[in-house]
């Protein structure tokens, strides 16, 4: 089973690995229709797709961002840039957050830095900041991945110590490590969430 463990890890770590962000110097500088926006977020995205199937942004999304404000609407039609960062940020949140923290999140940004500068900074240097830092952070990821995997092992372990679980050994090596990723991912939910609801009005 340890075989199957450290399989399990070279994958997970093999796909942090491969995870990236778009760069603010692969968005185009001129202004995209519609479906040039979801041509390029399905080119830029695909890696991040669980399924090949999966969209990862529809016209129908898109125009419902602008609709309910979340987004800033398009002139003439067209995106620019900074619509397409906002967009990015906006597929990434909406995987663990409601629509309505994201909003609180992003107005500050919207309203205050969308083609315009506040105190020297741009939407493109917020952006471009944010990811770079995430860049940084991915070494401790690969760590806490090494780290729940060890502790998953000890799960199983733990349960298997006076039993013969040997039909059920791959479900419970799958069960602990689930179970330890999703108390990490609710614990930081929380306190994301205690932060947005922190911030001023």
């Amino acid at each position: 089973m340890k075989y199957e463990t450290e399989k399990i890890l070279r994958e997970l770590l093999s796909y942090l690995d491969s995870a990236d962000y778009i760069r603010p110097d692969s968005i185009p500088n001129i202004d995209l229709y519609m479906d040039q926006v979801t041509t390029f977020m399905e080119g830029q995205l695909k890696s991040t797709r669980r399924h090949p199937d999966d969209k990862i942004m529809t016209k129908t999304m898109i125009n419902n961002y602008a609709k309910n404000d979340l987004l800033p609407s398009p002139k003439k039609k067209k995106y620019n840039k900074e619509h397409m960062m906002l967009l990015i940020y906006i597929y990434y949140l909406k995987s663990f957050l409601s629509i309505n923290d994201i909003d609180k999140l992003l107005k500050p940004l919207r309203e205050d830095y969308f083609e315009t500068e506040k105190n020297g900074l741009s939407t493109e240097d917020i952006y471009s900041t944010s990811f770079e830092q995430i860049k940084k952070c991915f070494p401790r990821f690969r760590k806490d991945i090494e780290e729940h995997v060890k502790l998953s092992e000890e799960f199983r372990k733990t349960l298997s110590a006076d039993k013969s679980l040997s039909e059920d050994s791959d479900y419970l090596d799958f069960l602990g490590l689930i179970t330890l990723l999703s108390a990490d991912v609710y614990v930081k939910k929380q306190l994301i969430e205690r932060l947005i609801d922190m911030m001023p009005d």
